[in-house]
Order: C-alpha cells, then sequence, then structure tokens
C-alpha cells in the first residue's frame, strides 16, 4: 500500500511538471507571437510615418521635354518627359480601358487595391521559374508607385505601395483611379500618359484610336522601351495580339472582333517624323541651352532641316557604305548646308542605333587634298592667277620626299591645272612661296576650328579637322567670300507659344576677295568637268574638290552647287585603311547623288 502511493505521487507531479512546461511553452509562443506583431505594426507605423508627401509627391518635377522640329513643322525628335493634356475615362472609346484592364489587372472592379488571386499566382510563378517572371501588381498598387514613390524595389517600397494602393481605393472611385493611371503611367520615348503616347506614336488624340491601336498601347506597359512601335513595330504588333486575346478571354470582345482589328491601319501618315536625324537632334539639343539657358518648361526648337535632303542624305549614304564594305570602309558622314550657313542636312554616321558617335561634328580627320583650296585661294589673294606657271617637279625638305599620286611629275602646270588634278608637289610648291601662316589665317578665318600645324605638309591637310568645318569654309567660296557660322536653329517656342528665341538676319561680313573667290570658284569647276572630281559631275552648276589620305584612310567630296554646299567623308573609325577608295571615287560619287537628289 505505500509503494502504491508513492507511485501516485510521483504521477501526480510528473502532470504538474509537464503542466507547468506546456504553460511555459504556451507563454513563449504568446510572447513570440506578440513580439511579431508589435513587430509588424512597428514596421507599418514606419512605412506609414515615413510615406512622401502626398503634395509634393503629385507636384514632383521632370525634365522638361525638348521638340526638335524640321523647317517644314514636323518632329525630328523629342528629348525630357512629354505629358500632354488630361484624358478623362469618359472621352475614350470603351475598348481602351477593356484592353488595358484586361492585361494588367482583370479584377480591377471587384478587389480592394490588392489582389490576392494576381499575387499568389505571380508569386508561385516567379518560384518556378526561379526568376521574376510575372508581376501580380494591380492598377491601384501601380498608380501608388508612379504618383508617390521610386522605381526602387525593396520591401519597404513594397508595403508603402500597399498602404498608398488602399488610400487611393478609399479616397477615389476605380474610375478615377484608372483616370490617374492612363494619365500618368509611362508608354516608351518619352511619353507619360496616353493621349502623349497616342499623339506620339499614331499622330491622333487618344479619343480617336481604333482598337488595335488601344491594343499596343496596352501592351506597352508591360515593356515600353521593348514594346512601343518606335523601338519595334514588329514587336508592338505581336504584344498586341497577346492583349487582344485577354479580352477575348476576358469576354470584352469576340473572336470576330479580334480578326478584324488586326487589320486596322496604325497612325496616321507617317510622313510627318523625319527619318534619320537623330545625329541632327543630338547636336541641336546640346545647343539649346546656350541660346536660352536652363529652363523648366517645355519647348520647341524650330530648326533650318530640310526633311527631303536630310532624308535622301541618309539613304544614299547608308546605301553606297553598305554596298562597298568589300572594299573595307564602313562609316561615312555628311554635312548640308546652305550658303548663309543653314544647317539643311547632317549624317553623323550609317546607323544611330549602333554607334550615336556623330562623325560630321566630333570625329577629327585627315582633309587631305581638299585642304588645297585654301592654299590656292591665299596665292590668288596675293596676286596670283589662275593661269600663272607652278613647277610640279621632285623636292625634297628636310627627309620628307612627297609624292604625287600618279607617281610621276609633270613641270610646269598653271595653277588651274595643279587644282584640277590634285598635283601634290606643284601645290606644295606654291605652299612654300607663300607664307604658311597667311595660309593658316585663311583656313582658320573661313571656318576651321581646329589646329592647323604650321609644317611644309598642311598643304596636303594632314592635320586634323571636323566635316562640319569642312561644309562652313566651302560656303565662305560658295556665297562669294562671306564669313557664315554653321547654325540650325531659327526660333524656340514655349508650349503655350511664348517665343523664347528667335534668329536674326546675319550681317555681311566679307572676308575673302572678290575677285580671288570668283577665279578660285572657276577652277574648283574645274575639278569636276576634267580633274579628279569628274563623279561629281552633274547637271547644271557644280565645283568642288576631292581629297584622299595615306594609306586610303580617308576619303573626301567637298563642294557646292549654285545653292547648297556639301561635304562628305567616308573612313573608318579605327582610322584602318580602305581598298582604294579615293576622294574621286565613293565620296565624289555619293556627292553627286545628294546634289541630283535636292529638289527645289
Amino acid at each position: 500500500m505505500v509503494k502504491k502511493a508513492k507511485t501516485k505521487k510521483k504521477t501526480t507531479k510528473s502532470k504538474k511538471r509537464e503542466s507547468k512546461q506546456r504553460l511555459a511553452t504556451r507563454r513563449i509562443i504568446l510572447i513570440f507571437l506578440s513580439f511579431l506583431v508589435i513587430t509588424f505594426s512597428a514596421w507599418l507605423l514606419y512605412c506609414f510615418l515615413t510615406l512622401p508627401d502626398i503634395e509634393q509627391a503629385v507636384a514632383r518635377t521632370r525634365q522638361p521635354s525638348t521638340t526638335i522640329t524640321a523647317e517644314n513643322g514636323n518632329e525630328v525628335k523629342t528629348f525630357g518627359s512629354v505629358y500632354s493634356e488630361v484624358i478623362h475615362l469618359n472621352e475614350l472609346p470603351s475598348y481602351v480601358p477593356d484592353a488595358i484592364i484586361s492585361t494588367e489587372d482583370r479584377r480591377f472592379y471587384s478587389h480592394f487595391g490588392f489582389d490576392i488571386i494576381a499575387f499568389t499566382r505571380a508569386m508561385l510563378t516567379n518560384i518556378f521559374m526561379g526568376r521574376y517572371a510575372q508581376g501580380g501588381s494591380t492598377i491601384s498598387q501601380q498608380v501608388a508607385k508612379n504618383l508617390f514613390l521610386t522605381q526602387q524595389k525593396t520591401i519597404k517600397r513594397k508595403t508603402q505601395e500597399l498602404l498608398l494602393a488602399f488610400w487611393l481605393e478609399h479616397k477615389f472611385t476605380k474610375e478615377q483611379i484608372l483616370t490617374l493611371y492612363l494619365n500618368r503611367v509611362y508608354l516608351g520615348a518619352g511619353t507619360y500618359g496616353i493621349e502623349a503616347a497616342s499623339q506620339k506614336y499614331f499622330q491622333k488624340s487618344s479619343r480617336d484610336m481604333n482598337l488595335l491601336e488601344a491594343a499596343i498601347i496596352a501592351g506597352m506597359l508591360k515593356a515600353p522601351s521593348r514594346y512601343n512601335p518606335f523601338a519595334s513595330e514588329e514587336r508592338a504588333l505581336s504584344r498586341a495580339k497577346v492583349v487582344l486575346q485577354n479580352m477575348v478571354n476576358n469576354n470584352t470582345l469576340t473572336e470576330k472582333q479580334m480578326r478584324y482589328a488586326l487589320t486596322l491601319p496604325i497612325g496616321e501618315d507617317k510622313s510627318y517624323k523625319v527619318q534619320g536625324a537623330d545625329y541632327f537632334a543630338d547636336w541641336v539639343y546640346r545647343e539649346v541651352n546656350d541660346y536660352i539657358g536652363e529652363r523648366d518648361n517645355d519647348i520647341y526648337v524650330y530648326t533650318t532641316l530640310n526633311q527631303e535632303i536630310q532624308e535622301n542624305a541618309e539613304k544614299i549614304l547608308r546605301q553606297a557604305i553598305l554596298s562597298a564594305k568589300n572594299r573595307n570602309v564602313s562609316e561615312g558622314a555628311v554635312v548640308v548646308l546652305d550658303k548663309q550657313g543653314e544647317v539643311k542636312a547632317m549624317v553623323g554616321g550609317i546607323d544611330y542605333r549602333k554607334s550615336q558617335y556623330n562623325r560630321a561634328v566630333s570625329a577629327l580627320r585627315q582633309p587631305g587634298s581638299a585642304f588645297k583650296p585654301f592654299v590656292y585661294l591665299t596665292a590668288l589673294q596675293n596676286g596670283w592667277k589662275p593661269q600663272d606657271l607652278i613647277e610640279d617637279v621632285p623636292l625634297s625638305i628636310g627627309k620628307w620626299k612627297p609624292e604625287n599620286y600618279d607617281k610621276k611629275y609633270h613641270g610646269s602646270v598653271t595653277l588651274s591645272d595643279a587644282l584640277a588634278k590634285s598635283l601634290n608637289l606643284a601645290t606644295i610648291n606654291l605652299s612654300e612661296s607663300l607664307s604658311r601662316k597667311d595660309i593658316i589665317r585663311t583656313a582658320k578665318k573661313m571656318g576651321i576650328s581646329t589646329p592647323i600645324e604650321n609644317s611644309p605638309s598642311l598643304a596636303l591637310g594632314t592635320f586634323e579637322v571636323r566635316v562640319l568645318d569642312m561644309a562652313t569654309a566651302y560656303s565662305s567660296i560658295a556665297n562669294g567670300g562671306y564669313a557664315t557660322w554653321p547654325h540650325a536653329i531659327k526660333e524656340i517656342y514655349t508650349r503655350d507659344g511664348y517665343q523664347l528665341y528667335q534668329r536674326e538676319a546675319d550681317t555681311q561680313n566679307r572676308i575673302l576677295d572678290e575677285q580671288a573667290v570668283a577665279e578660285l570658284t572657276t577652277m574648283l569647276e574645274q575639278v569636276i568637268r576634267q580633274g579628279t572630281g569628274r563623279k561629281a559631275k552633274i547637271s547644271g552648276f557644280a565645283a568642288g574638290k576631292t581629297g584622299t589620305t595615306q594609306d586610303y584612310r580617308d576619303a573626301w567630296f567637298v563642294g557646292f552647287t549654285d545653292k547648297y554646299v556639301i561635304a562628305v567623308w567616308v573612313g573608318n573609325d579605327d582610322n584602318s585603311p580602305m581598298k582604294g577608295i579615293t576622294g574621286g571615287t565613293l565620296p565624289a560619287e555619293i556627292w553627286r547623288k545628294i546634289a541630283q537628289s535636292i529638289k527645289e
């Protein structure tokens, strides 16, 4: 009996011990859960207290837009952020919000700012894929992010995004939230809002978009820079088909309507948009602040660019370079000016998408014999005449022993023949009989802005110049001896029509002797008629000069018609030699085609 009592006593103590352990465990769990609740509440409170000021967020500044236009008013390029007028939901065709909701947030009208189904599906997809492949944000969350937050992907930002989404759902109606979204969402190419995007891509108001255009806009929301029509029309259409199918799946569109939508046209006449003028636009954009200083409003910059000349020059240069790849030439540049220095066309390379380096204004290349007119002009201004004789004979200056291109010597030749045949030895003899400083001064006041070394070889153009400078310098010959300044900006206006700048007419400043310029012009005509530039011959007046540097590293043709100056350069960015390309071959042919393409 005693033993049984002891056993029972032990059992009672064991139960009490177990009960105390369970109670302790519960307390620990309760404390841990309380800690989690307090921590989470504190985290929510912290996220709430650190929300951005709503008023400041709505008024957040942006980079002002700069729209560059050609002289006919057509758009060349727009820089910065482009917003447009506010569009209300009831102004849009019903298929516009249908396309967006079907693709971005199909339960938009039924959730409270957070779609648990979409979130779970996206999370599972991302886990399965092992990467971020799908998002689960609602339109309300996207408005919160676009309007108030940054794009930074952090837990804090996502928490604040959710809190703001709940606030938006409480503060506004669904229609108001969708209106906010449509007017502030980024849609590629610097555009914000559906109206700005529609004007940019389709040249029409979003009120007038057809079903296919609406699907393209909705499809761009996934990745605006990838799916916008300017980046790739093929990708934009492929994505639009997905949107249309989403609309069918969401019962806002029938299969028949989808098939019909795919036959609809995209945008108005696209001739409004100047093609191939990105290099020009970049150059103008860098110049704008020099004219009007820093600004915080949208502006329109009206330029001198001639759309037809620009597009023809870009096409001709590109085709010519691509057709001559077997001769190891990969790049080129063209500048077209009128006689007053207005830039009518600028092509800085054959493919802006592959290289934004502007070879027309930034590249430094040797002009070769295209510099010789400066030597002959200096001689003419110092009393020489085109029929005066100069010796084309062997010569050596120190260790330097220059040669003619044909390795021959032509004896006594006239200045006119020496220039037409581009004789190196005669030109050097002429240069050495003059003051090299005078030649350099002549080149500088005509527009050459790069350093010119005072050496015997300057007569052969062994220093480096810019294509734009060569066009400018030749324009002083083309206009009879007056100074010109290359310029592209005519007027600058704010978006509201307030004029910020208007170019005044240039004062005529003679820098060259009139008679000398007339004589040189006749000599440059002979270059094309019977000299090295015969492949540049056109019907009507034309004058110009070829240029080829050592080992065929650079080839030029710079010349002018009765109205325009055209400078053409071809070569390679790495300065590697071409295969037998001289200024009288490919550049002269490009020059001729551009000159012939210009219609008055």
